[in-house]
């Protein structure tokens, strides 16, 4: 049992010293860039998102509704445009 233990300490201890981030908690965002399949970019404020099992996302940006592959999204917590 101690063994287990340490070694699960020293997992732990060895993820924090590699910044690597394990489970990631952000689930709200607000700003999105899609590249659609005709090479448009359409970026604005999200409306509303859902994702589904897979790699696909449903994304609303001004009222319009996107269903596109995860690989040509790109999600925000921010607008990278916007003064902080």
């Amino acid at each position: 049992m101690r063994k287990i233990l340490l070694v699960m300490v020293f997992v732990v201890t060895l993820l924090w010293g590699c910044n690597k981030q394990v489970v990631d908690f952000t689930y709200a965002y607000e700003y999105a860039i899609v590249k659609l399949p005709n090479g448009k970019v359409v970026e604005g404020k999200l409306q509303s998102w859902n994702d589904y099992e897979g790699e696909q996302l449903q994304l609303v940006i001004d009222g319009q509704t996107y269903l596109v592959n995860s690989m040509n999204v790109v999600m925000m917590t921010h607008d990278p445009e916007a003064k902080r």
